[in-house]
């Protein structure tokens, strides 16, 4: 069976004349057809590679601008990769530096530290070496305090912040209650009366006083402008009158009038004496041991009275400087100064005089006594320690 195929394809191969002899123009329909869809074939082929080219041409342009702006962006990260670099370098330098300042300072500090180390060690020693006990602290303080005391009052002559300074270290001694102290709380207080019992110098006092006298020396009169005495004279007794007689219209019709004589002799013994004022008010008769008082022209007397006034200064001066002596030399020569200038015989005189009389008993030195009890019984209580 499979014979005659090969057979009858072998008849029609040897019927049928060669391909080659043909020419190319003989072609049969249907070869023309496909031949003519192989070049539209071609042609559809060379339109899609042109668009693949295109595409490619713009895929490509775009991957160069593409490339260009990552070239630009890298070169623009670089340049600020550059300047953090920088930036980066500056900031470690100057940390670097203030790494080496920190650590100077630290050593400083260190070296500070110790030397405060050492310090507070010497001051633990110290303390250590120089600790007491509370009793003996306390009568060390008082010791100090009254020695101190003891020197104010012999420099300002009074006795005030000594007796102030025992009070205060009585009240101590009372609140801390300690029967082994009683004996120094006894000596304190031996000693505080015995203190009160010296005469205190009340300076406020005798400045206002001297103040006082010298306001009054405005007032005083001088010898060579003091004015005449006047004696007051006698009222003469008016004799009484009858009611009946003065109530009466006639009452004086019916006194009897005095012989001439008896009138003559008043009215003379009345010239007499007008007479006799007069010419004792003309004359004056005065002691003076001083003749210059006289003579002291107004302007003259105006300085008396400063210079006076001046002394006055310094003694209110001298008194608060506790300076006794002084104020005593001030003082005198104020007096002396009154009696020679001013008459001695005017009432403000006197009294200014009996002022500076007070003044001057009062202003002297006061010796304090020293508070040996106290100081010895605190001597005895912390040696009894």
């Amino acid at each position: 069976m499979n014979d005659h195929p090969a057979a009858a394809v072998s008849a029609e191969s040897s019927l049928q004349p060669p391909v080659a002899d043909l020419p190319f123009t003989d072609l049969t329909p249907a070869r023309q057809t496909a031949f003519g869809m192989d070049v539209r074939w071609w042609y559809a082929l060379a339109a899609v590679l042109a668009v693949v080219a295109g595409v490619s041409l713009v895929l490509a342009w775009k991957t160069q601008q593409r490339v260009k702006a990552i070239e630009q962006e890298l070169v623009r990260r670089l340049d600020e990769g550059r300047m953090q670099s920088n930036e980066a370098q500056l900031l470690s330098k100057q940390s670097q530096d203030s790494a080496l300042a920190t650590a100077a300072k630290v050593a400083l500090l260190e070296a500070r530290v110790a030397e405060v180390a050492i310090q507070r060690s010497q001051l633990e020693d110290l303390m250590q070496s120089l600790s007491r006990s509370r009793d003996e602290n306390m009568l060390v303080d008082i010791d100090a305090g009254i020695r101190v005391a003891m020197q104010q009052a012999s420099i300002t002559g009074s006795a005030e912040p000594l007796i102030e300074m025992l009070k205060q270290a009585d009240d101590r001694l009372l609140h801390y209650n300690q029967p082994r102290l009683e004996g120094v709380r006894r000596a304190i207080a031996r000693d505080i009366d015995r203190v009160k019992s010296v005469g205190l110098i009340d300076i406020p006092t005798l400045t206002i006083k001297l103040d006082e006298a010298a306001r009054m020396i405005d007032e005083l009169p001088l010898l060579a402008s003091a004015l005449p005495r006047t004696v007051p004279t006698k009222s003469k007794p008016v004799a009484a009158v009858e009611p009946s007689v003065a109530n009466t219209p006639t009452g004086a019709a019916s006194v009897p009038k005095a012989p001439w004589w008896q009138t003559w002799d008043g009215g003379w013994s009345a010239l007499t004496e007008r007479v006799w004022s007069e010419a004792k008010s003309l004359v004056r008769v005065t002691r003076i041991d001083h003749p210059e008082a006289m003579l002291l022209t107004p302007e003259n007397a105006f300085f008396v009275r400063e210079n006076l006034k001046l002394r006055l200064l310094n003694a209110r001066l001298a008194l608060l400087s506790r300076q006794f002596e002084t104020a005593q030399s001030d003082l005198q020569l104020v007096q002396s100064g009154l009696n020679r200038y001013f008459d001695r015989s005017a009432r403000s005189t006197v009294l200014l005089g009996q002022l500076l009389g007070q003044v001057a008993a009062q202003s002297r030195q006061v010796n304090v006594p020293k508070p040996d009890d106290t100081l010895a019984a605190l001597a005895a209580a912390a040696a009894g320690r």
